[in-house]
């Protein structure tokens, strides 16, 4: 791993610690916070690829369960992991690696359809397959419960996907980072 990779896999863990000082708005049904990172989250794997993506997430979330209050709400610790966030929370590592494989994949003939087709499959589909689950587990309600409990969240993440598309394109096309031979 280069200089360059450790770099901007700490760039883009800071930048998803930098979107948790948008207040995160709790939904009542399911306890877990709408925020702003899950930006960072498809930010990470569409600019950085799948490997520097997962990995800056990774570094993010060791830091938050070392205690830095970097999650929405200034919260932190390794007690969050066992809380109904705690699915999105490992999610968000999966997340990140699949938006970059796909971003990888179709690196060149990237467009803001494929791009925004990765984030929305990665970044909400798979991340709603894996947290949804935990969020029922941890706070002891009916799967559907927890399933109709989070379409609040779906037009959000929308709109995250559509900025994060309009990003992974704007940096592809002025200095794009994924590198296939490299990669």
């Amino acid at each position: 791993m280069s200089i360059k990779d450790i770099v901007l896999i700490a760039l883009f863990a800071s930048i998803t610690a930098a979107l948790g000082v948008f207040p995160p708005i709790t939904m009542p049904i399911i306890s877990v916070p709408i925020t702003a990172q899950s930006l960072g989250i498809m930010l990470a794997g569409g600019i950085l690829g799948a490997k520097r993506g997962s990995l800056a997430i990774i570094l993010f979330l060791i830091l938050v369960a070392i205690g830095l209050p970097l999650l929405s709400g200034g919260r932190g610790g390794i007690g969050i992991f066992i809380g109904p966030t705690g699915g999105f929370l490992f999610g968000w590592i999966i997340a990140a690696y699949a938006i970059g494989f796909m971003v990888e994949r179709y690196w060149v003939k990237i467009n803001y359809i494929s791009a925004f087709l990765s984030c929305a499959i990665g970044g909400i589909i798979l991340l709603y397959i894996i947290g949804i689950p935990w969020v029922a587990f941890v706070a002891k309600i009916p799967l559907m419960a927890a399933i109709t409990g989070s379409i609040a969240f779906i037009p959000g993440d929308i709109i995250k996907a559509v900025i994060a598309s309009a990003v992974i394109i704007t940096v592809a096309k002025s200095y794009p980072i994924i590198n296939k031979d490299n990669d």
